[in-house]
């Protein structure tokens, strides 16, 4: 197969968000394969995404502007077979590039969230203009099923446009059965940006209720949420049980812990559920779409009300109490794996090309 060249861009290198961890294992992926791979990033960030040495990073400058032509730049001096953006408001930024560079380059955006277009001028304008972002580009990628549906019928995404391709997510091979996990000590953990939307501060207030005896709380991630996350740990007392321990392979407290629980308050994927089902551990998750896709309600784990801590206490209690067979939800977690997601792409950006 001819090698081809790839444009990738989304917000930074940051390893906290699940988009930019996609997008660095996407551009991994391809130019692991030989392919020839630029990653534009708006900054660098903090907690950098591994990438594969092949991967050529463009930071742009700063500034929307300066973004936009910086982006029409590589655009006519890199002519890419596919551009491709993760996130709403880089989905308009690159959009407004392909213009200005009078490019007929095909673009896939790639949309993460129900709520993006809350979140500033340009993530609004990618939903509000999806009529016009829709004719612009050859695809528009979802991460779920419930995601997809909500961008064709509330914000007019062509449907013969719109996919669903769910995350990527390495898994390593993990070997744990019911005994021995029902044998680790009863540890919860919970991975994600610290920020309002991902619920640690309900999570938190659950875990002030949790009856099972020497239980412990470690949540991954950083966020602009960790001052009032820390002053709540204080306000019900729970220092020495609860551990906010910042970015963090999440891998290794996976393989401690007894329990993953996920509170958000929305969440088109979940990529934590993913990890946590690949690691063999129950999850607990608030009724979100995306965690509600991959648990298939009940049947891989247990969900409760979105804001319900009393529910979501009792739900840890007995997750602990009894852990299960990591057995089924090991399987499960296989249907999401790296392989899996880079399939799915490469089948996409495959046929894309095929049609230009």
């Amino acid at each position: 197969m001819a090698k081809r060249k790839y444009l990738f861009y989304t917000r930074s290198l940051a390893g906290g968000g699940g988009a930019e961890r996609v997008w660095a294992l996407l551009a991994s992926y391809f130019a692991a394969e030989g392919n020839e791979v630029i990653l534009a990033v708006d900054g660098a960030g903090d907690g950098a995404a591994p990438l594969d040495s092949a991967v050529r990073v463009e930071v742009l400058r700063p500034g929307n502007r300066a973004g936009v032509a910086d982006l029409a730049r590589l655009l006519r001096s890199f002519a890419p077979d596919v551009a491709l953006s993760a996130l709403s408001g880089n989905a308009t930024k690159l959009a407004l590039a392909k213009i200005l560079a009078r490019s007929s380059v095909p673009l896939v955006v790639s949309f993460h969230g129900f709520e993006e277009y809350k979140t500033g001028k340009l993530s609004a304008a990618a939903y509000y203009g999806m009529p016009i972002l829709t004719r612009l580009c050859s695809r528009i990628v979802c991460v779920s099923e419930t995601l997809k549906t909500v961008m064709v019928d509330r914000w007019g995404a062509e449907a013969s446009k719109t996919v669903r391709i769910y995350n990527p997510v390495p898994l390593p091979d993990v070997a744990i059965d019911a005994v021995s996990l029902a044998a680790r000590p009863p540890g919860i953990v919970a991975v994600g940006r610290l920020s309002r939307e991902k619920g640690f501060d309900d999570l938190i207030t659950a875990f002030a209720h949790v009856a099972t005896h020497h239980a412990t709380l470690t949540i991954a991630g950083e966020g602009p949420e960790r001052p009032a996350l820390e002053a709540r740990i204080r306000e019900l007392d729970l220092g020495w049980k609860v551990h906010l321990v910042g970015y963090t392979d999440p891998a290794p407290l996976y393989g401690k812990a007894r329990l993953c629980v996920i509170p958000s308050r929305t969440e088109a994927f979940g990529m934590v559920a993913v990890e946590a089902l690949g690691a063999g551990l129950p999850v607990v998750a608030t009724a979100c779409a995306g965690p509600r896709e991959i648990l298939l309600g009940d049947q891989f784990g247990k969900i409760v009300p979105i804001g319900d801590t009393r529910a979501m206490a009792h739900a840890i209690d007995a997750a602990l109490a009894d852990p299960g067979d990591p057995a089924p939800r090991i399987a499960r977690a296989r249907l999401f794996s790296s392989d899996a997601g880079f399939a799915a792409w490469e089948s996409l950006l495959d046929e894309i090309i095929r049609k230009r």
